[in-house]
């Protein structure tokens, strides 16, 4: 109990000790964890019909309260000139652009709201029990629909003794019958579905549309005429068991039974009808039951008849169809090569690159994302970003470029020096196929000389990094390491066929891939070989674990929200229904080798490297017993390790509160820092 113990202190005293120490004179010129909370990026940009003015959702870290706040804020588009609206998300422009809905906090929950642009009056619409989403104003403005969760008694077995008046009993039984009860996004699941409503612009009494023991989700649209709405859902009796699949739906304002008007197995979501009211766009595929799919871009007619796929000849998944104010093309935003553009695609198939180098909200590592609108004029509203900046605000015109319409890091980011980061070219030792890597350099690096180097593996694994900020990267830049990250095979953006290269062999030559950017780094000259780190979450927990069973080159390492035994992992994830047949053939107990042939778990055996382990205290997508595994067989075999538990944290919010996000980095570069050869910790662990 006592080696327990001491275990468990120098745990805690390695996650709360400091990313560097601040020197006495001022602030310092590197990125440290304290400057988390003075980060701001843009999200949600949804321009104006004339193009005119631009809405979007501002988010800031709140230093007293340790969240992320978010706030909504217009911005001219001729100048540039900001102002803020309100705190809220989701801002959506009426039709004939008078008008924002958008939701805020009130009175303890989240409620739709209404801002007169011109007069900046606020009108409250709802008084929801809860929050309202997917927010879609009618064609004609009278009318804005939404979707929001409506609670059931659920599922009962027996009751429990009548309760004296007064007494302090236990919780009642929690029964669940649900094949999926808890998401990593919401927790347990509490009893009841997702519905379909709407309510008058100028507020009154909201109408539910949809009804029964099945979600209807957003994004919805509503028909030319208003008299209906379409959505997508899985409307079927086996929607538990079947995670892809759903339908396009129609249903009228006044009620009734929604109409399908698609039918195929697979998934088909994001319904927006055209402008004239003629036709339905939206994405999906046929299920082949592979572990990357591409979702393409299709039309229909309004009744469902005469559909057309538009994007078969380009081999990326595409998200977001906006029609343009014509309705003889669409846009749509896709990943190529870990970066997101925006293209439209006329009614014919050809497409037409309009917005390049958009990135996502996400902060911590360099995922490929980001956000887009377009107004009835043409004019593109994105956001935008690079390796030393968070996103901003942009605006494109149609030829490719975008013009940034904030610098909202300029004062937080201006005097920092921030490490450079560069394209990487890397050659696969398997099969000679090109893999896209970038290499972070410390901020002060001296040509000629070498330093050490944290290989970074991306999560997913059908996920793709790319030329995006990433305080993860630069908090380890910053500490003196030169960071490695890349995609290698499974990897997102590079096609079907690329990304299935791992489909039922996960993992397996992304190992090679791994391995050879890493060779491709030490040949450069700036990477000492003697002083290799590696770490990753998710399945970049899952490549770390996988490397350290199969080659000893890295001094220590961190792998993140892991899993390590596929078996367990496939009954206790959020996703159990999903992961057999799309990443396995076979259920666990159908094909155990199988499974085991695949898991980190199998290669502990080999393990020499020195390894901590980190996961979120309430991760349900990779439950903490995973990492749990892993750190208890690492103590088994005498391998130096380290449990780290973000308290609170999902898995998907494992870096969603400033602070713990500059711990988890804190504790990372603390472990790196004992095996460090010449580091201050290996001088004196060898004495």
């Amino acid at each position: 109990m006592r080696a327990i113990a001491r275990v468990l202190l120098s745990t805690v005293i390695l996650a709360a000790a400091p990313l560097q120490a601040e020197p006495a004179s001022g602030p310092s010129r590197y990125l440290t964890g304290a400057d988390l909370f003075g980060l701001e990026w843009a999200s949600d940009p949804q321009i104006s019909p004339d193009g005119r003015t631009i809405a979007y959702v501002r988010r800031s870290n709140d230093i007293m309260t340790d969240r992320t706040r978010s706030t909504i804020w217009l911005v001219d588009t001729a100048s540039g000139q900001q102002r803020p609206m309100s705190a809220g998300a989701s801002p959506r422009w009426s039709p004939d652009g008078t008008r924002i809905a958008y939701v805020a906090p009130s009175d303890g929950g989240a409620q739709m709201f209404v801002r007169w642009v011109a007069s900046s009056a606020d009108a409250r619409i709802t008084g929801l029990p809860n929050s309202p989403g997917a927010l879609a104003w009618s064609p004609d403005g009278k009318r804005i629909a939404y979707t929001m969760f409506v609670p059931d008694d659920g599922p009962k077995l027996g009751s429990a003794p009548a309760k004296p008046e007064g007494a302090r009993w236990a919780d009642p039984l929690q029964v669940i019958t649900a094949v999926t009860y808890r998401t990593d996004d919401e927790g347990y699941l509490k009893a009841g579905y997702s519905q379909l409503f709407w309510v008058p612009a100028d507020g009154g009494a909201p109408r539910q549309l949809t009804y029964g023991a099945t979600d209807a989700g957003g994004p919805v649209s509503w028909t030319a005429d208003g008299r209906s709405i379409v959505f997508a859902a899985n409307l079927g009796k086996d929607w538990a068991h079947q995670p892809l699949e759903s339908e396009i739906y129609r249903i009228s304002i006044d009620g009734g039974a929604p109409a399908a008007l698609t039918d195929r197995r697979g998934p088909d979501t994001a319904p927006v009808v055209s402008p004239d009211g003629r036709k339905v766009a939206w994405i999906g595929f046929d299920d082949r039951q592979l572990g990357y799919q591409n979702a393409r871009l299709s039309v229909m007619n309004l009744d469902g008849s005469g559909k057309q796929l538009l994007t078969g000849s380009l081999d990326r998944s595409v998200e977001n169809p906006r029609w343009a104010a014509d309705g003889r093309s669409l846009y749509v935003s896709y990943d190529d090569h870990g970066s997101k553009r925006v293209a439209r695609v006329g009614l014919d198939g050809r497409m037409q690159t309009v917005a390049t180098g958009l990135t996502g909200g996400g902060l911590d590592r360099p995922y490929s994302g980001g956000e887009f609108s377009v107004s009835r004029g043409g004019a593109v509203a994105v956001t935008v970003g690079d390796p030393l900046h968070p996103s901003d605000l942009g605006l494109a015109r149609g030829d490719g470029a975008v013009r940034r319409l904030t610098s909202l890091n300029s004062s937080s980011l201006g005097l920092k020096q921030l490490g450079a980061v560069t394209k990487l070219p890397v050659s696969s030792s398997f099969d000679r196929r090109p893999i896209d890597a970038w290499l972070v350099m410390p901020p002060d690096a001296q040509p000629g000389r070498r330093y050490p180097m944290i290989l970074e593996i991306h999560g997913g694994p059908f996920s793709a990094y790319g030329p995006s900020f990433s305080t993860d990267d630069q908090l380890y830049a910053a500490a003196g390491y030169a960071v490695l990250y890349t995609n290698p095979r499974g990897s997102t953006s590079y096609g079907e066929d690329f990304a299935n290269l791992i489909d039922k062999a996960y993992p397996g030559h992304d190992y090679d891939d791994l391995m050879s950017a890493v060779d491709a780094a030490i040949a450069g000259g700036n990477v000492d070989p003697d002083n290799l780190f590696v770490t990753g979450g998710s399945g970049g927990g899952v490549l770390t674990a996988w490397i350290v069973g199969k080659t000893d080159r890295f001094k220590a390492a961190v792998t993140q929200k892991p899993v390590i035994n596929w078996s367990s992992f496939a009954l206790t994830s959020d996703g159990a229904n999903f992961y057999s047949p799309y990443w396995f053939a076979k259920k666990p107990w159908e094909d155990p080798q199988g499974y085991w042939a695949r898991s980190p778990l199998s290669l502990v055996g080999n393990v020499k490297t020195p390894t901590a382990v980190v996961v979120g205290s309430e991760d349900y997508r990779t439950p903490d017993s995973e990492a749990e595994q892993y750190y208890e067989a690492l103590q088994l075999r005498g391998v130096p390790t380290a449990f780290i538990k973000v308290p609170g944290a999902s898995h998907g919010g494992i870096a969603a509160r400033p602070s713990q996000a500059a711990a988890k980095a804190s504790a990372i570069i603390a472990w790196f820092d004992r095996y460090r050869n010449g580091s201050a910790a290996t001088r004196t662990a060898a004495k």
